[in-house]
């Protein structure tokens, strides 16, 4: 019987912010929409500066993909260096990934800084192989990560069925500037840093009309207003058209996880005793970790908000069985997917709206460390700090997806397939 959607990390994360919906007329160095780890890296770190920064959120902080995520804190994109080297260029691409590379540090030093309280591990992630061709792009991606210097290392099947506790990979690569936390209890822990900052917070405020008035930018709602020199839109996945701005495009891709209740002492002895995050190198791809408590949590492509919900809830029971058997008969108890802002090419965006006025979005399953890293870089440019050479990436002009519908339905269609026939 499929069960109702529960978020695991509403339930879990221990919420201490005061905020209220915005109302009357307000001024800031900074506007910033949109309350995920972008927007709320922005405003920390405007904050940081001394800038006054104002942010909208549509609902609650996180509410979107930040407060739906897995949880893997890693380094870089889904995609390999060369990869993005051949799409970008050489320079371009070698400063992407460095910084990114580093998006771990600056996270994990965010928490221990402000002292956030997201069941954070920094034990590194396993990039698991499922098959002999998964293997072969491992090592392939070894040999990349190796040339620019990264503390990666490759496991054979015997090494990944210790730190796994499973026989079902030949092989993983191990990532040590990665880790978990509890990717709600993280992204609130940043906007309450942000308030401690001086930057206003507002929840249930979403955003009407955004309007040029002279050197400045109008931000209304429901019940008010704010003006600021400068514009960050961050809405990413969960953007809802907002009159004639222009709406960052990129195609909507589901992600669902499903969590078991805590596991006994004695399967945690055996199933992933250091707490890596991990994920596979399936075409759908597939991850797995454990929260603080011991649930383990299985996700996948794919949505839980329609038809196909029994599918991928009946595929995770079997993925489960495979690969732990001892847990086959284990009740999954927490269901809940989100959307990802995917892009063609797999690389982020910034796209310029006007004069001081940007849009990020893009990060096509890497939020948490981009996310952090781009929000930090933008708040700090919007207000002056810094020039466009500290961006990740270059600001464009124009981004345009195509197809974005029929590409959704290709994804979802795909992995409900692929779940239907097999537990791979």
């Amino acid at each position: 019987m499929s069960k109702p959607l529960s978020n695991l990390w509403q339930q879990t994360a221990p919420n201490q912010l005061q905020t209220q919906a915005l109302q009357g007329s307000h001024q800031a160095d900074l506007t910033i929409i949109g309350g995920g780890f972008t927007g709320c890296s922005a405003a920390l770190h405007a904050a940081q500066q001394g800038a006054s920064v104002c942010l909208l959120e549509a609902n609650q902080i996180g509410y979107g993909g930040s407060g739906r995520n897995v949880g893997l804190v890693n380094a870089g994109l889904w995609l390999p260096p060369e990869t993005i080297a051949k799409q970008l260029g050489e320079p371009a691409a070698t400063h992407l990934t460095t910084m990114l590379g580093a998006a771990p540090e600056l996270v994990f030093q965010l928490i221990r800084q402000y002292e956030i309280d997201c069941e954070a591990v920094r034990n590194g992630t396993l990039h698991c192989a499922h098959t002999a061709s998964g293997l072969a792009d491992l090592q392939d991606r070894y040999r990349q990560l190796k040339a620019l210097g990264a503390p990666v290392s490759l496991l054979d099947a015997e090494q990944t069925a210790q730190r796994t506790g499973s026989r079902a990979f030949q092989g993983a690569l191990h990532d040590a500037r990665a880790g978990t936390i509890q990717p709600l209890a993280y992204c609130q822990g940043l906007a309450r840093a942000a308030q401690q900052l001086g930057a206003q917070l507002y929840e249930q405020s979403p955003v009407q009309q955004v309007t040029r008035v002279g050197n400045d930018w109008r931000v209304q709602t429901a019940q008010g207003q704010v003006l600021s020199k400068a514009l960050l839109l961050a809405t990413n996945a969960y953007h809802q058209t907002i009159n004639a701005l222009p709406s960052p495009e990129s195609i909507p891709v589901y992600y669902f996880q499903l969590a078991t209740k805590p596991l006994s002492s004695k399967a945690l002895q055996s199933i992933l005793p250091n707490r890596e995050g991990c994920w596979d190198t399936a075409t759908v791809m597939s991850s797995f970790r454990l929260d603080q408590s011991g649930r383990l949590l299985i996700g996948a492509i794919g949505s839980l908000e329609h038809a196909g919900k029994t599918i991928h809830e009946r595929w995770a029971q079997r993925k489960l069985a495979e690969l732990y058997p001892e847990l086959a008969d284990q009740t999954l108890e927490f269901a809940w997917c989100g959307r990802i802002a995917m892009t063609s090419d797999h690389v982020p965006k910034i796209l310029q709206l006007g004069e001081n006025a940007y849009a990020v979005f893009g990060y096509s399953g890497r939020g948490i460390g981009p996310g952090t890293m781009f929000g930090k870089t933008l708040g700090e440019f919007l207000i002056g700090k810094t020039d466009p050479a500290s961006l990740p990436l270059q600001p464009i002009a124009h981004y345009h997806e195509s197809l974005r519908s029929a590409k959704q339905v290709y994804y979802e269609m795909g992995a409900s397939l692929m779940h239907l026939v097999s537990a791979r």
